[in-house]
């Protein structure tokens, strides 16, 4: 009953015409004592229940479909595999298509004939001439008659994600050349104990007593001052470095669409060599944020990320927010934000760390300006962007 109630919800407006037509003109034939007219529409209601009875019941097929590969970089050849299998009992499966819904487009599969344990296979590319992510499925069965009366699509599968990655240039390490930082990061907040030694001060209660410099306290002691004195040592708090990385979404600021893409490889650059040298990566990248990230998971944040309407200051102040531990910040742009505007948007962060800003352009000049409390580096491409960060010359 099930079946017959989902072939009648299969039914196309063609079908419904058929149907309607049909019935009217059995009745009026008749009424009216027409014969033709009535063998006409007895002849319809029969097509239409045969197109009905082709229509019941679930195909006796499996449908499988993956992926080859999950991840790749842009340009990289990548691929679905689509199975069949015919599972009827007796004679052959009819031969159907099947629908596979990669991104915004349809691929169809001529699936034959098919008789029980026989499997169609197919391998069909994938393009990946664009960053982002590909959603691949479900698969859909379309099964039909050959009047167009009746269309009913079955569904198999859920839906996959092809995450189509931002080509990456290898950088040297981040702590030397344009961006220099070390694994602990000196602030200027005291602390009771930690690794970077200050000075000595007199002991208070509530101190921990290793942290005693005994003999300091006994040179006080034999110096001729009455009482009971202690010396401890005083540190200077030091932090884990944090390398934070905001790009700007706004297209407006990039003088040409491609200088965005750049940017965003920029940002995939700097995430991958931070992962590698072990320092703590937050990822805001126009919109998309991706904290204590991996190299895995800041490829897969970047793949998703799209143009967004948001002012520099607003992106600064949102990632400063995400990562208040942040010791180094790069602040990733347009090539016609001005030096302005970015010393303001990086002013939302602490000014005792290190911040920096990077503006892309395929038609500006490389180079790096020096300026009080902000580094900034045009670059036109990840060429340059190597070279930056090692503190080289630049084409």
């Amino acid at each position: 009953m099930d079946g017959f109630l989902e072939a009648l919800r299969s039914v196309t407006p063609m079908g419904i015409t058929v149907a309607v037509c049909s019935v009217l003109a059995w009745v009026a034939g008749g009424v009216v004592g027409w014969t033709e007219l009535v063998v006409a529409g007895v002849a319809g209601v029969l097509v239409f229940a045969v197109s009905l009875f082709w229509a019941v019941g679930r195909a006796a097929l499996a449908v499988r479909f993956g992926l080859e590969k999950e991840r790749v970089v842009v340009g990289a050849e990548a691929a679905c595999v689509v199975e069949v299998a015919g599972r009827r009992t007796t004679g052959r499966m009819l031969a159907m298509e099947l629908e596979l819904a990669v991104d915004d487009e349809v691929h169809v599969v001529e699936v034959p004939a098919l008789g029980t344990g026989q499997v169609h296979r197919e391998l069909f590319p994938i393009p990946t001439d664009k960053r982002g992510v590909i959603a691949v499925g479900p698969a859909v069965t379309v099964r039909g008659d050959p009047l167009g009366v009746l269309r009913r699509a079955v569904s198999w599968g859920s839906v996959q994600e092809l995450f189509v990655h931002p080509v990456t240039v290898p950088l040297g390490p981040i702590g030397a050349g344009m961006l220099r930082d070390l694994e602990g990061y000196t602030t200027t907040d005291l602390s009771t104990s930690d690794l970077a030694f200050h000075t000595l001060r007199e002991f208070a209660p509530g101190d921990d007593r290793r942290h005693i410099h005994w003999r300091s306290s006994a040179k006080l002691a034999t110096g001729g001052q009455g009482g009971a004195q202690f010396l401890v040592r005083q540190y200077l708090d030091t932090r884990r470095a944090r390398l934070v990385v905001a790009v700007d979404g706004d297209v407006s600021a990039y003088p040409d669409p491609d200088d965005f893409e750049t940017a965003v490889s920029v940002a995939a650059s700097l995430a991958l060599r931070a992962v590698e040298d072990e320092i703590d990566l937050t990822l805001f990248a126009a919109g998309q944020v991706v904290h204590d990230a991996t190299a895995q998971r800041a490829l897969d944040g970047l793949a998703r990320v799209r143009p967004v309407t948001m002012g520099l200051d607003d992106l600064a102040t949102r990632a400063a927010s995400l990562a208040p531990d942040a010791t180094v910040v790069v602040l990733v742009a347009g090539g016609s934000r001005s030096y302005a505007d970015l010393l303001r948007a990086c002013g939302q962060f602490p000014s005792d760390i290190r911040r920096a800003a990077i503006t892309v352009s395929a038609e500006g000049k490389a180079g790096i300006t020096e300026g009080p409390g902000l580094t900034v580096a045009s670059v036109r491409d990840l060429t340059d962007l190597r070279a930056v960060l090692a503190g080289g010359p630049l084409g």
